[in-house]
This record gives C-alpha cells, structure tokens and sequence, in this order.
C-alpha cells in the first residue's frame, strides 16, 4: 500500500488512537520513558506503553492529558507464576495504569496446558477489569503454531478478555542462518486472530509495525491498536498524506 495522496476517509485523530507509543527497551533512561510520555502527548495517542517500574513516572506526566498508561506485566518472556502476575497487574494498576499487557506463559501454550492458561488469563482479566482496566493478552506468535494461535483466541474469547496481541517485538528466533529475529505482527497471524476472536475480543498488532503503510495495512485487517516506537515518523508521515 503507498499512502501519496490527501486522505480524509480516516481522521489524523483515528490513527493516533490507535498507537499505543512503546517505551519498553531495557537501554531506556528515566530520562528517556519522561520524553517517550510528552511525545505521546504531543500527538495525543492512546497510551504510553511503560515498563512497571516506571508506571508512576509516567502517570505523573500523562495526568491531565488524553494519553492513558499501558503497562506490561511479565514481560517479555510470560515466566512468572499466576501470582506473581497478579501482583505486578496490581500494583501497577494502583500506581495509575489502566491498561495491562500481560504475556501468556508460552511454555504452558507450547504444552497443551489450556487449563493453566485458562486460569490465568481469567483470574487476570478479573483483577483489570474490577478496576475497570484493559487487558490485552500477548501471544508471542512467533514462537508458535497457526493451532495454538487459535486455541489462545478461544480462550482469551471465553475469559471475556479485551484485546489479544501478537507479539511483544522481543520474540527473537533462531534462523537458518545463526542469527536471531522476529518477524511480529505478520498478516497472516493477524487475519488469523481476527478470524477466530469474536468482535468483542479487538487485535493489537506488535512487532514490525513502523510506516504509517504498516498502520494502513494492518487496519485493514481488523487490528485497533498497534505498539509502536516510530510513533512520531507515522503521525508526521499521516500528516504529509493529507490525514487531518
């Protein structure tokens, strides 16, 4: 898709709404997530995506604004115990989060262990949404099959859950090569997740998502939301194309 010419069938305003600004590189400064948190109110997006440590910094600076915080919990790699999950979902959510990217524990999913998984994801569905959160549930689907993509769908869809997301953009994969990488949100996993999640249940695209094209794409698709870094080239690119 090339985006060269004016565009009014979508509002400058729908684009930012559907960026979730990432700040989650473990290299960031306090300095850097403080900038990240004015740039996402500088375009007005939906959320700052921060690490939990740094919920309370960036509520400080979001408060007031339209931007609300994201923030993750067992991220990246879903490890943690159900508890330990629900500890960390707490407290962020107490520390002014409200929305929660939790990543599944990939290793149960990998096993077939869907009442695990079933637990989990419902018992932190439940904390999010008593305090009237979001919660979007983190697959990681580079690390699995098109089977165990459709039965998360399923499950996240049974625990009423709000979003199921992709990846987290820290996937990373052995290649034939020797190298590592990811490939994140592809469109075959997306149409994938939009086919087997009812309406209810939106899609977040992660990982590779960083042209205002990629936006455009992935929108076609069904996805809502997206995580990005390039927050700033997007919307500036939108504008360019004639959003407004």
């Amino acid at each position: 898709m090339e985006t060269t010419t004016m565009n009014t069938s979508i509002s400058l305003k729908t684009l930012a709404k559907m960026i979730d600004h990432s700040l989650l590189h473990p290299t960031l400064t306090d300095e850097a997530i403080a900038n990240g948190c004015e740039l996402a109110i500088k375009y007005s997006v939906a959320t700052a995506c921060v690490k939990p440590y740094a919920v309370e910094l960036a509520r400080s600076i979001l408060n007031g604004s339209d931007v609300d915080v994201c923030a993750v919990v067992a991220f990246p790699h879903g490890n943690s115990t159900t508890p330990m999950k629900l500890r960390e979902t707490q407290e962020a959510l107490s520390n002014g989060a409200t929305e929660i990217d939790a990543v599944v524990n990939i290793g149960k999913v990998l096993g077939g262990d869907w009442n695990y998984l079933s637990e989990e994801i419902g018992t932190i569905n439940e904390t999010v949404t008593r305090c009237h959160g979001i919660l979007k549930v983190i697959f990681e689907n580079d690390y699995l099959q098109d089977s165990h993509i459709i039965k998360l769908c399923e499950t996240c869809a049974s625990a009423s859950v709000a979003y199921v997301k992709t990846s987290t953009g820290y996937g990373f994969v052995k290649q034939a090569n020797g190298m590592y990488n990811y490939a994140g949100a592809t469109d075959h996993h997306l149409r994938l997740m939009r086919k087997h999640c009812p309406a209810s249940v939106s899609i977040k695209a992660a990982g590779g998502v960083r042209t205002l094209d990629d936006l455009l794409r992935v929108r076609e698709f069904g996805v809502s939301r997206i995580g990005a870094v390039t927050t700033e080239a997007i919307l500036q690119e939108a504008q360019r194309c004639g959003f407004r």
